[in-house]
């Protein structure tokens, strides 16, 4: 019976090996991610006598090198949260932070947790790479909502307003949006409002006829009447346009980025055997399936709904001590944020579309009516509709 525990950090672990009784096997050494050093350990492991398991911990994607390396040489690793290892007892009043003593801790809560530990299983290639582009695509819109803010903020001075004249949705094929296109043409209020009506209407036909959006003689006239009506804080010269056109490339870029990365969660996504049934649910779409099915994975992974509630940090853990038993209790949030988020957007999507044949927009509407807070009714919605999730996708992965 070896411990096996593994401190992970970038590039290199630190290992230690214990034997019940508190005996050590193996000191404490470093292993660099490389072919020779994890051959090395693979062949240490396979040396000890008895059954040997590996624990280590979630940290990034530090710790899959490793933990995959040695599942596909056939040793039982089990990755487990770090909360759990932190709230490891110890057995000291000092706190000791050191990657020697956290491997020897990782040990000693592999022999407390032997027949509890869960084996690692590495995720296919498909929904590895599908969570990864996910991740990228949420710091992509974080950049894009700072840049949009940017650019709003130079048109105030400039051409304030311009953003809410155009209520085009985004461009399918690009992401482009026309307010954005529109300031590329005519960066600041007077390109506009110092020619004739007719002028502008033969330059903005033209401009929409290159760039593929719609032209029509009442937008024009609206657009030009908007121009002449506010006031520019700063004058139209070089520098203003500079300013200007540069924030639109740059918003552009990231508007590309975007719109690139969420085609190719829609093509990967589609490949997998969930996917039918999850764009076939009210309020996923394009956009919400490919994260849904990224964040969660396999559902086969999660022994009930109760794991995958947990592992969305939308369960409300019991608070109770002696004579206070509290019953409104917040969520725990001590899963995956990015999940969460979803969730709420695709509750957004029940509450303003208002599906009443949809037993989720039924429970929201039943939850309002009981008088209970916004928040509150749309966490229990994003529960229920994880719950309707699970048991829909698990029936179709269970048939694989």
């Amino acid at each position: 019976m070896n411990a096996v525990g593994i401190d992970v950090s970038k590039g290199k672990s630190t290992v230690a090996v214990l034997r019940p009784f508190g005996e050590v096997a193996v000191s404490p050494f470093d292993v660099i991610h490389n072919d020779s050093d994890l051959n090395r350990l693979v062949a240490l492991i396979r040396s000890l006598p008895g059954e040997s398991k590996v624990v280590m911990e979630y940290t990034g994607t530090y710790f899959e090198p490793i933990a995959q390396y040695l599942h596909n040489n056939g040793i039982f690793v089990s990755v487990v949260n770090a909360l759990l290892v932190h709230n490891y007892g110890g057995n000291s009043l000092r706190k000791v932070k050191t990657d020697k003593k956290d491997a020897l801790k990782l040990a000693s809560y592999a022999l407390d947790r032997w027949t509890e530990l869960d084996e690692y299983i590495p995720a296919d290639e498909q929904r590895k790479t599908l969570k990864m582009l996910n991740r990228q695509y949420n710091q992509s819109n974080k950049i894009q909502t700072m840049m949009k803010n940017n650019l709003i903020s130079l048109t105030d001075s400039v051409f304030p307003g311009i953003n809410k004249i155009f209520t085009s949705p985004e461009r399918q094929s690009d992401g482009h949006e026309k307010w954005v296109d529109f300031l590329n043409a005519f960066p600041h209020k007077d390109c506009i409002a110092e020619l004739y009506l007719s002028v502008f209407k033969t330059k903005y036909k033209s401009w929409c006829k290159k760039n593929k959006y719609n032209y029509s003689d009442s937008k024009a006239e609206e657009i030009h009447a908007f121009a002449k009506s506010i006031i520019a804080v700063l004058p139209l010269n070089d520098s203003v346009k500079l300013l200007v056109t540069h924030s639109v490339m740059q918003l552009n870029a990231i508007l590309e980025t975007a719109s690139s990365i969420r085609k190719e969660m829609d093509r990967i996504a589609s490949s997998l055997p969930e996917y039918d049934t999850v764009m076939s649910m009210f309020g996923v779409g394009k956009v919400y399936g490919p994260q849904l099915i990224a964040e969660i994975g396999d559902t086969r992974r999660f022994r009930n709904r109760r794991a995958i509630t947990a592992f969305a940090g939308l369960d409300a853990p019991p608070y109770q001590s002696g004579q206070l038993d509290v019953a409104s209790r917040h969520i725990s949030k001590r899963g995956s944020a990015a999940l969460r988020k979803v969730l709420f957007q695709i509750t957004e999507v029940f509450i303003l579309n208002k599906p009443e044949n949809e037993p989720i927009y039924q429970f929201i509407d039943k939850k309002r009516s009981e008088g209970k807070h916004y928040y509150s009714y749309r966490i229990a919605a994003a529960n229920k509709f994880l719950r309707i999730y699970y048991a829909k996708v698990n029936q179709v992965m269970e048939s694989q």
